[in-house]
């Protein structure tokens, strides 16, 4: 669970919610003609800028934003160098059935006990990398479609009040309801855009980097493994991808 995200959405709603409120309620800000057109329309066009199954997808990449797998990095390299000093000392087949940290680790690991060198390993995984990139992205592009759709139907909403304001101005009783149209529904495009999903859509993009980052870091590990370094030079350039104070652990610890 990500607090930053979950705090950080609740506040903004609250604080918007806590606005209404004070205002005099939050029943003048419903009004189910605009909901239809934000909500329902954008759900719908957001719908055919992807393919069903990546739009599908795109609410579990949106639950990551709240409960994110965060790679550990530190556990990494511990585990990285351990398996260096193991793999020096019995070789390479020492390392069959190691336990390691994530799947993606596991795959390379695995690849070099059964032989392959470490060009053919780092190519292997460099593929599942652009691969991950491609995937996230498609999910990230149907956040970015709300992003761009949910405001264009809150500008859709407004013009279909004007023409219905405008239209009856004879009517004065049929002015508030159309106008009412036109304001709700552009705050509804603005909320969506700009409180559910573009703070979400950074999340993700700031996760998929940290993840390319790890994977990275494997590959690096692993390749440094297949060339028989020790644990310590492992762990050193390892560990230069580490901000200032962890970097400062690995070193007390050593």
């Amino acid at each position: 669970m990500d607090i930053a995200t979950i705090v950080g959405f609740l506040g903004a709603v609250g604080m918007i919610l806590g606005a209404m409120i004070s205002a005099g309620g939050v029943g003048p800000f419903i009004d189910v003609p605009s909901i239809l057109i934000v909500f329902g329309g954008a759900f719908f066009a957001v719908m055919y800028t992807a393919p069903m199954g990546v739009f599908l997808g795109s609410f579990g990449a949106m639950a990551k934003s709240f409960f994110p797998k965060a790679p550990k990095v530190e556990e990494l390299i511990e585990k990285m160098v351990e398996l260096s000093n193991l793999a020096r000392k019995d070789g390479m087949m020492a390392l069959e059935g190691q336990p390691v940290p994530d799947k993606f680790f596991e795959k390379g690991l695995q690849m070099l006990v059964d032989g392959a060198d470490e060009h053919k390993m780092a190519k292997q995984l460099n593929t599942e990398i652009t691969a991950m990139k491609a995937r996230h992205a498609g999910f990230q592009g149907v956040i970015k479609a709300w992003i761009d759709i949910a405001p264009a139907m809150g500008m859709i909403g407004t013009l279909v009040g004007l023409v219905q304001m405008l239209g009856n101005m004879a009517d004065p009783k049929s002015i508030g309801p159309a106008m009412a149209v036109a304001l709700l529904t552009t705050l509804y495009g603005a909320f969506v855009a700009n409180v559910m999903f573009g703070p979400m859509l950074t999340k993700l993009e700031g996760y998929t980097g940290d993840e390319i980052a790890y994977r990275e870091m494997v590959i690096e590990g692993l390749r440094n493994i297949a060339r028989g370094e020790s644990g310590r030079n492992v762990q050193d350039q390892m560990i230069a991808n580490l901000a200032p104070k962890a970097q400062a652990k690995f070193a007390d610890a050593a």
